[in-house]
């Protein structure tokens, strides 16, 4: 398993149940390195997702009780398990990455701290468990990739716009 993607590359890989294994291997790298209990990390995004072709970068949410007052001794910790923090301005979000070297090309692992239990929180594993639970859902969001991909390997930004939509559509069932 390889993971890893250059500043705004994208591609996707084959779905592999080693991604499974390498959350819980940081996962319990997080635990040893921060004081983070273990009910507020969780594996998200399109590696968390069976059989779903997803970019090779692990994603986790871990939770926290104020996005607003993290205290230095948890980014100390998480700097320890190798992740820092990335100058993404997200409201509610604070993103950290893990790289494949000391050249911070390659990012291979995200972490996104959120307020453990609220709302957006409650979207990203809503929106796991629902593609995990639903084919149709998981077919339609892999077509939107793999549309994207058929005119660009590059454009992050533009690759997260194009599936924005689905994932807030996802998002909306979660309150029905």
């Amino acid at each position: 398993m390889k993971l890893g993607l250059k500043r705004n590359e994208v591609k996707l890989e084959d779905y592999t149940p080693e991604w499974k294994e390498e959350f819980t291997r940081i996962k319990q790298e997080i635990m040893q390195n921060a004081a983070i209990e273990e009910t507020r990390i969780e594996h998200i995004g399109s590696t968390a997702i069976k059989g779903m072709a997803a970019k090779p970068v692990l994603d986790m949410v871990v939770g926290v009780n104020d996005i607003q007052n993290v205290e230095d001794d948890l980014f100390a910790g998480l700097k320890l398990a190798g992740f820092l923090r990335l100058k993404v301005e997200r409201p509610n979000e604070i993103v950290l990455a893990k790289f494949s070297n000391e050249t911070y090309e390659k990012k291979t692992h995200y972490i996104h701290l959120v307020e453990f239990q609220e709302e957006f929180w409650n979207n990203l594993l809503f929106f796991r468990d629902y593609l995990n639970s639903n084919e149709l859902a998981r077919k339609k969001y892999l077509e939107i990739k793999l549309d994207y991909l058929k005119t660009a390997s590059t454009g992050i930004e533009e690759y997260t716009n194009r599936k924005e939509a689905f994932v807030k559509e996802i998002f909306q069932k979660r309150n029905h």
